[in-house]
């Protein structure tokens, strides 16, 4: 069995299979069994989603650490917005990518999906900031 020992700081928040955890101090755990989980930076707020790429990672985010009701159907939204971006971009990497990350989040693997994400998102802005 294999031990996972995270430290977290006052005030960090983690999402554990659904529920949002605040730190109120220096706090150092152990997960000893599978969990959905992500802390800290790794996670978007809503407030947060503002661009296509946000929104793709927020659906993604949702189908691995929402509740048990919200995963499927934010699964189908990911599809959704990766299939909308995926029209609109010129970058063939940038597609790539995403049919990647979506078949991590189909095969119920979102944290692999999410890293994927997350490099969309650096290059959503890196495009943008080029056409400014």
């Amino acid at each position: 069995m294999s031990v996972l020992v995270l430290e977290l700081r006052q005030g960090d928040i983690m999402v554990l299979n659904g529920a949002p955890i605040r730190f109120r101090t220096k706090s150092r755990i152990e997960l000893t069994a599978k969990a959905r989980f992500m802390f800290g930076k790794q996670i978007l707020r809503p407030d947060e989603v503002d661009s296509p790429a946000k929104r793709i990672y927020f659906s993604l985010q949702t189908a691995y650490i929402g509740t048990e009701d919200e995963r499927s159907a934010a699964l189908v939204r990911a599809q959704e917005l990766i299939e909308e971006f995926k029209a609109v971009t010129t970058s063939a990497l940038a597609r790539e990518i995403l049919d990647k990350a979506l078949a991590f989040a189909r095969a119920d693997d979102c944290y692999e999906a999410l890293k994927l994400a997350r490099r969309i998102m650096r290059h959503e802005t890196a495009v943008l900031q080029t056409h400014q």
